[in-house]
């Protein structure tokens, strides 16, 4: 893919996607503007410990993933519009709630709200890129930019929360509760414009051309639920997916963890350059990436992605505690790896889902976040029970049975009337 393609092609990006681009990056920015104070926030109003604080986020994670699934279901029903309305909704009061929440129990029920609604957002706009963009590699790549600007704002959301002073005021949630209610303004705007070009063009196609189509059938939550459970390659696709996020996860949970209990030096220091690194790494490297291994088959991607996160894994575990740049070499090795698989994942799942149970299958990736949310569990009890060493080598055998997933998968038995509906559709598409 040269500059050249790249650039036609964001200029085959409709206005929407230009406001989902945009929307992302403001919203994703100042929920990490006032999102990692939480913990200091709990901690200061109730004292809760360090489990107690991981437990209530891990409960609110769980809890979403199951909402995110059904809410992204409904969404192929009730169409994608009215779901984001709802979910856009959900922030901006969870959001409100929790900047004036004052007890224990009522933190826990608007930190599951939150989670739900961001556990919402995700498959919802990944579904939607899907209907508003027909071509496949125009597609792809806006995938990999709506995950690009996702990191953009993770990346400058916390500098600029600390440049802002937001150290701890639980007031400062308002500001994801103003990005979200712009970003709803804009979606607004964008909805009817999209709309009316959309009518102008299925107008000309029906002047242009006899319809052929049969009307697309709705499709229930018991018969979508009952595709998800004959599919294989979806249900191979879930459970590799799961094991990669628990190995990710480790980064934010067990690995601070880890180096904290061992007492390493310059600690404070260590642990931002780190976070710093990954992030500019994904920024710096993403497009460079993807350039690279444009025409390589998607399962290639991602098994070159997986092949980096073992050898990162490996590192973190034969590191020593001293080595300061070692640390930030592994992750860099990570980051890498991260900025392969995690876009090429959602490529993915575009790639096997028929056309009316989009929003059901990039629900079903909701289910990934239990990697995340198992996450500081399983990474604790093992740096319990062995030590940091032991952690990142079972990481690195994790990491390896995801990659032997990804050999099996494009193997894997799919339901007959999915994949005559996907060649139809390619059939279609190619006319």
């Amino acid at each position: 893919m040269n500059s050249d393609i790249s650039t036609s092609r964001l200029k085959q990006f409709p206005p929407l996607m230009w406001i989902m681009l945009f929307g992302s990056f403001i919203t994703r920015g100042s929920f990490y503007m006032v999102w990692p104070f939480l913990a200091v926030i709990l901690y200061k109003k109730f004292a809760l410990s360090a489990t107690e604080v991981g437990s209530v986020l891990s409960l609110a994670a769980v809890i979403s993933v199951f909402v995110s699934f059904v809410g992204s279901t409904l969404s192929d029903k009730l169409g994608r519009k009215p779901m984001m309305y709802a979910t856009g909704v959900l922030y901006i009061v969870s959001f409100s709630l929790l900047a004036i929440a004052d007890t224990i129990l009522m933190f826990t029920i608007v930190i599951t709200l939150c989670s739900i609604a961001t556990s919402l957002w995700r498959p919802l706009a990944s579904a939607l890129i899907g209907d508003i963009i027909v071509d496949k590699a125009t597609r792809e790549l806006a995938m990999q930019s709506l995950y690009f600007a996702v990191n953009v704002g993770c990346a400058v959301g916390p500098m600029l929360g600390v440049w802002l002073g937001l150290t701890g005021e639980q007031s400062s949630f308002f500001i994801t509760v103003y990005a979200f209610a712009f970003l709803l303004v804009l979606l607004t705007w964008g909805f009817k414009h999209h709309d009316k070009i959309q009518s102008k063009v299925d107008i000309e196609d029906a002047q242009s051309t006899p319809s052929t189509e049969t009307p697309e059938t709705k499709t229930g939550f018991k018969q979508t639920f009952s595709v998800l459970v004959q599919d294989k390659l979806l249900q191979c696709l879930i459970l590799a997916n799961i094991l990669c996020f628990f190995i990710y996860g480790q980064m934010d949970s067990s690995l601070v963890q880890y180096l904290t209990r061992a007492g390493a030096n310059n600690l404070l220091e260590l642990i931002s350059s780190m976070i710093f690194t990954n992030a500019l790494v994904i920024i710096t490297c993403q497009f460079l990436l993807l350039k690279l291994m444009a025409s390589r088959p998607i399962l290639v991607r991602i098994r070159f992605g997986l092949v980096l996160l073992i050898i990162s894994q490996i590192w973190f575990a034969f590191n020593p505690l001293t080595f300061f740049a070692g640390w930030l070499g592994a992750v860099v090795i990570m980051s890498l790896a991260e900025a392969i698989l995690f876009p090429t994942m959602s490529v993915h799942v575009d790639r096997i889902a028929p056309t009316n149970l989009r929003g059901a299958y990039f629900g079903a990736t909701a289910f990934y976040d239990l990697g995340y949310a198992f996450a500081p569990i399983g990474g604790g009890l093992l740096l319990d029970m062995y030590d940091g060493r032991t952690l990142f080598l079972v990481c690195s055998a994790i990491a390896v049975v995801v990659f032997l997933l990804y050999l099996i998968m494009d193997k894997l038995k799919r339901p007959a009337f999915i994949t005559e509906q996907l060649a139809s559709e390619q059939t279609a598409k190619t006319a």
